[in-house]
């Protein structure tokens, strides 16, 4: 009989219609292919053996006793939870950011297994996208791993994988539960003890708390979320940011963090939003490590929370680069960061596990007052295949939670880095907009790189040009 974490049982417990606790990531595969709701249905059905907790629902304890517990749901649909939809006629980039949004913004049902998978069909280019959403609650990176993990592959084979018929389990009855929890408490008085101030925690956070939001962060990235959200998408060149990596040192990490900052700065001002030289932002930025501390992953590393204060006030784009490269270079110096080849190097799609970690992580660090949470994993550099079908574009969909009015998650993907961007619908209508100068940002730091290539050397007149 497992158990939920913890962690877990919070992200349960606050789900919210205003904080739906979700992860999701959004691919789209290449023009042409073949692949239809029954040939997904029958992939998903040949693999979901291979993730046990897709089939199950979390089960309260009486009393409270201990946290909710795994089991099989008795009366599981599969077409429940693969869905489709269609965009309509032409199936433009804009009508497939308006669906994203408002598939994001709805709650899975917490009844059922706490997942979806959404087959949308009528993309320019007879395209079709795939949206998995799946809760924070189930997907930790060591138990289970995400959907998009399972299904996409390195080969092009089109694949027929035998599976059994499933039966579910019989769930436990109340007092069947309330026994065992009482043992395994006993057993584990320290495990007790961690559920003990997990309801004292869920008792507090239902009493108003006077001054709470003189310390919530304020500001053009920080209101009382809504119901609804925004989604935006960018996919720019890996070669470019490998070459400004190569001039100007540090890593492409360190590059798309200032491109970020470099946007924000750059949507800011077409909002007319005061911007100085001390202009700040505190991000959280999820990194994979290899310590004694966060959380553990499946894949032989840990997840752990990086403070960084975005230097969205700085106008040169070289110094604002320079300005997060220093920042974090205590990160790169102490020997525990994980190699981008080596997690790039992971089978299958484990980036779309990553960001999910990365996002427990952020709301597990949630009283460290960031204002925004930016989760950055590298991916594999080959193809990769759903059923045959290869996969153009990858965008990542990292919840809001808090104040916190945007959170970007970002992925390299087959020579490509893809930006997801996810904004409360009514603080930031203008979500496109801030797309636009991240890729204006990141013009920029190419221009530099090119204008100190061409520049002659000090000393020597450039030849003139014929």
């Amino acid at each position: 009989m497992q158990r939920l974490s913890p962690l877990d049982a919070m992200f349960l417990q606050q789900d919210s219609p205003t904080v739906p606790r979700q992860v999701a990531s959004l691919a789209i595969l290449e023009a042409g292919g073949r692949l239809d709701y029954d040939r997904l249905i029958h992939v998903i059905n040949e693999r979901i053996d291979l993730v046990p907790r897709y089939r199950q629902i979390p089960r309260s304890v009486p009393g409270a006793l201990g946290t909710p517990v795994w089991v099989d749901d008795e009366s599981f649909d599969i077409s429940l939870h693969v869905r489709r939809s269609a965009l309509p006629r032409p199936g433009t980039v804009d009508a497939l950011h308006e669906l994203v949004g408002r598939l994001i913004a709805r709650r899975l049902d917490l009844d059922r297994p706490l997942w979806e998978l959404y087959l949308i069909e009528g993309l320019e280019n007879g395209r079709v996208a795939l949206l998995f959403k799946s809760h924070q609650a189930l997907v930790d990176g060591s138990e289970t791993v995400d959907l998009a993990q399972v299904l996409l592959e390195e080969t092009a084979h089109e694949r027929d994988i035998p599976f059994e018929e499933w039966n579910p389990r019989p769930a436990p009855n109340g007092a069947e539960l309330l026994v065992e929890t009482v043992s395994r408490n006993v057993r584990r008085p320290a495990e007790a003890l961690r559920i003990t101030e997990h309801n004292l925690g869920r008792l507090a956070r239902k009493l108003p708390v006077v001054g709470s939001d003189a310390q919530a962060p304020h500001g053009v990235l920080s209101t009382e979320l809504s119901r609804h959200r925004r989604f935006a998408s960018l996919a720019v060149s890996l070669d470019d940011l490998r070459r400004i990596r190569e001039y100007h040192g540090g890593t492409v990490n360190d590059v798309i963090l200032a491109c970020i900052a470099g946007g924000i700065r750059g949507w800011m001002l077409t909002r007319a939003e005061p911007v100085t030289a001390k202009t700040s932002f505190r991000a959280m930025v999820p990194m994979s490590v290899v310590a004694k501390d966060g959380l553990p992953t499946s894949l032989g590393s840990k997840v752990r929370g990086h403070l960084l204060s975005l230097p969205v006030g700085e106008s040169n784009p070289v110094v604002r680069l320079h300005q997060v490269s220093y920042a974090l270079k205590d990160h790169r110096e102490t020997g525990s960061a994980v190699a981008a080849s080596k997690l790039a190097g992971l089978p299958g799609f484990a980036t779309s596990t990553f960001h999910a970690v990365g996002a427990r992580v952020a709301d597990a660090g949630a009283g460290r007052g960031h204002q925004i949470v930016i989760t950055n994993v590298p991916g594999p550099q080959e193809a990769l295949y759903l059923a045959g079908e290869a996969v153009a574009e990858v965008y990542p969909c990292i919840p809001l939670s808090g104040r916190r009015a945007v959170a970007i998650g970002v992925t390299s993907y087959h020579g490509q880095v893809f930006f997801g961007i996810v904004a409360d619908r009514e603080a930031i209508p203008d979500v496109d907009v801030l797309a636009q100068c991240v890729e204006d940002a990141l013009a920029e730091l190419v221009e530099s790189v090119e204008d100190r290539r061409t520049r002659a050397p000090r000393g020597r007149q450039r030849p003139a040009r014929p």
